[in-house]
C-alpha cells in the first residue's frame, strides 16, 4: 500500500515540476518578446489612437447609445461609413483615418458593447441587430440622398450585410458602393488559426468555454489574467492578427490594448452572434452596386477561402489578396487598403455620376 506521506511528496513533485514548466515557458515567451521589441520599428512613434473626428452620439433603435465621430470635407461628394470588426473599435481604422481625411466625409462608429457607446442588452447581441444599427448610423451621418460606401472589416463586413438583406432598397440609390474585408457570409470556424489536430476539441467546447468565462467570478477572474498577461497576450496577437512575423511591436502593442479593453462578457455574447449568422441571401443585393472584397492570404481566423466565396457570389466583385498579409490587414498592409477601398470608391461614384452631383 502507498503510504500517504509518499503520495503527497510524489503529487508535490508533480506539481512542482508543472509550476518548474510553466515557468519556463512564461520565460522563454518573456525573452522572445523583449528581442522582438530590439527590432527596428519604423512606425514606433505613430500617435496610434489619437486621431479624432467630430464626435455625436447615434441612438440605436433599442434606445442604445453609439458612438460616431464624423472627419473629412462635408461637401465630398460621398461619404465613408467604417465598420469595424469583432473585441475592436474605430481607432483601428488609424490608417484608413488618416488616409481618407482629406479626401472623403468619412464616418467611424463604434459597434454596441464596443469601444465608447453603450453596452447592450446581451438579449440584443445577433449580426442582425448590428445591421439595424448600421443603418440608423447612415442615415443620421448621411442624410437624404447623399451617397455612401459602406466599409466593413471582419464582423463589420458581416454588419454590412445584414443591412443588404434588411433594406435591398438601398443599395444601388443610396449606398452606391461596398468593401467587404477580412470577412465571411456565414459561420466561421473559431479553430482555423489552431493547429490541425486540436481543432474538432476546441470547436466542440468553445460555446461552453466562453459562457462560463464570461460568468460572476470567472469572468473576474479571467479579465485579471487578462490585464496581467501581456507577453502571452502580445504573442497571441501577433499571430492570430498578422500575417508577418516581423510586424511592428508598436501595432502589436496597439492591436492587443484594443482587444484588452473589451470585457470578456462582450466578448462572449458576439461570439455566440458570430457562430450562428448566415447572410448568404443577402448577397445578391450587393450585386447591384461595385463590390471590393479583400483578404490577407495569411488570415488565420477567417479563412481566405471564404472570402472567394463572396466574391464568386457577388457579380461583378473585385477581388483582392494580400500577399503575406493577416486578419487585421487594415493596420499590416493598410497602403494596399487604401488603394484598394479609393479605387473602388473612384468606380462607384462613375457607376453614379447622377448621384454623385446630388440629382437623384
Amino acid at each position: 500500500m502507498v503510504s500517504w506521506r509518499r503520495l503527497t511528496g510524489v503529487t508535490g513533485l508533480a506539481a512542482g515540476a508543472v509550476a518548474a514548466g510553466a515557468g519556463a515557458v512564461l520565460m522563454a515567451e518573456k525573452i522572445a518578446v523583449g528581442r522582438i521589441r530590439l527590432r527596428p520599428d519604423p512606425v514606433a512613434g505613430e500617435p496610434f489612437g489619437n486621431i479624432r473626428g467630430e464626435a455625436l452620439t447615434v441612438t440605436a433603435d433599442d434606445g442604445l447609445p453609439l458612438h460616431v465621430e464624423v472627419s473629412g470635407p462635408p461637401d465630398a461628394p460621398v461619404t465613408i461609413v467604417f465598420c469595424h470588426g469583432y473585441t475592436l473599435n474605430q481607432d483601428v481604422w488609424y490608417y484608413q483615418r488618416a488616409g481618407f481625411e482629406q479626401v472623403a466625409r468619412s464616418v467611424f462608429w463604434d459597434q454596441r458593447s464596443h469601444g465608447r457607446s453603450g453596452r447592450s442588452d446581451p438579449d440584443l447581441v445577433s449580426i442582425d441587430q448590428l445591421g439595424a444599427d448600421l443603418h440608423e448610423v447612415m442615415m443620421a451621418t448621411a442624410p437624404g440622398d447623399m451617397p455612401v460606401v459602406l466599409v466593413g472589416h471582419s464582423m463589420g463586413g458581416m454588419t454590412v450585410m445584414a443591412l443588404a438583406d434588411q433594406h435591398p432598397e438601398l443599395f444601388g440609390s443610396k449606398v452606391i458602393g461596398v468593401a467587404l474585408l477580412s470577412t465571411a457570409a456565414a459561420t466561421v470556424d473559431p479553430a482555423t488559426w489552431l493547429p490541425a489536430p486540436l481543432r474538432p476539441a476546441v470547436r466542440v467546447a468553445m460555446p461552453s468555454m466562453m459562457t462560463g468565462a464570461s460568468k460572476g467570478r470567472m469572468a473576474e477572474v479571467v479579465e485579471r489574467g487578462r490585464q496581467s498577461a501581456s507577453d502571452i497576450a502580445f504573442l497571441g496577437t501577433r499571430r492570430i492578427g498578422f500575417g508577418d512575423p516581423k510586424v511592428s511591436p508598436t501595432l502589436v502593442d496597439f492591436l492587443e490594448r484594443i482587444i484588452r479593453a473589451t470585457p470578456i462578457d462582450v466578448i462572449a455574447d458576439f461570439y455566440v452572434a458570430l457562430v450562428g449568422h448566415d447572410k448568404r441571401r443577402a448577397l445578391k443585393v450587393l450585386s447591384t452596386v461595385p463590390v471590393l472584397v479583400l483578404t490577407g492570404d495569411r488570415d488565420r481566423l477567417v479563412d481566405p477561402g471564404l472570402s472567394v466565396e463572396i466574391a464568386d457570389a457577388i457579380r461583378g466583385a473585385e477581388l483582392v489578396k494580400v500577399q503575406g498579409a493577416g486578419h487585421v490587414v487594415i493596420l499590416e498592409r493598410p497602403e494596399e487598403v487604401n488603394e484598394a477601398i479609393a479605387g473602388l470608391v473612384n468606380r462607384a461614384l462613375a457607376r453614379y455620376p447622377a448621384t454623385a452631383d446630388g440629382d437623384g
